[in-house]
């Protein structure tokens, strides 16, 4: 109870509750890079058929590799990328949680990572983890930008094919992030 007297700045105050409170309780934003796939230089020279380049087969292993990773996560949500290499990174993970993949213009290849970033903050206060697969142009970006904002990296940093990025969450604060270079199943 505030006693008689006392100012309030209320933006402020509610500034400090949205940032410090966590509505949907603990979230992690999974940032994966896509899994392998075949050669980029048939398509240097045109984005639109780069977005059709599939998986091969270490890239199928790296995406089965990576629906145990994500096997008994709560997960929410699966976005994706535009392109076809992350439809099939994360396709097997939507359907072992019986989701369908969201396709999001923002975490294609070439896209504005303040836009990836305004996702990931609006995302962070509601429940469940959400996992996004992206590239390699994007991730790295977004990594880099949250770092200088004040997150901290708990281990090594990548961006290996396969990979992924953990995000901690705090309301709309992305306050931790640790990497996983091959993930396996935590069992």
């Amino acid at each position: 109870m505030l006693s008689p007297g006392v100012i309030v700045d209320i933006e402020l105050f509610a500034h400090w509750i949205f940032s410090h409170a966590n509505y949907g309780g603990p979230v992690t934003l999974y940032l994966v890079r896509h899994a392998a796939a075949g050669h980029r230089s048939p398509f240097d020279n045109d984005l639109d058929l780069d977005l059709d380049r599939q998986l091969n087969d270490v890239g199928h292993e790296q995406a089965a590799a990576l629906t145990e990773f994500f096997a008994q996560m709560s997960v929410r949500s699966v976005w994706s990328s535009l392109a076809t290499r992350c439809f099939q990174t994360v396709r097997p993970i939507a359907a072992h949680h019986g989701l369908e993949v969201v396709p999001q213009h923002f975490l294609t290849e070439g896209a504005r990572p303040v836009d990836f970033l305004e996702a990931l903050r609006a995302e962070s206060s509601l429940k469940g983890d959400l996992v996004l697969c992206s590239h390699g142009d994007l991730i790295p970006e977004v990594v880099s930008r949250l770092l200088r904002e004040g997150m901290t990296v708990v281990g090594p940093r990548g961006c290996e094919k396969g990979s992924v990025w953990s995000l901690e969450t705090r309301g709309r604060d992305i306050v931790r992030a640790s990497y996983t270079a091959r993930p396996v199943s935590p069992g």
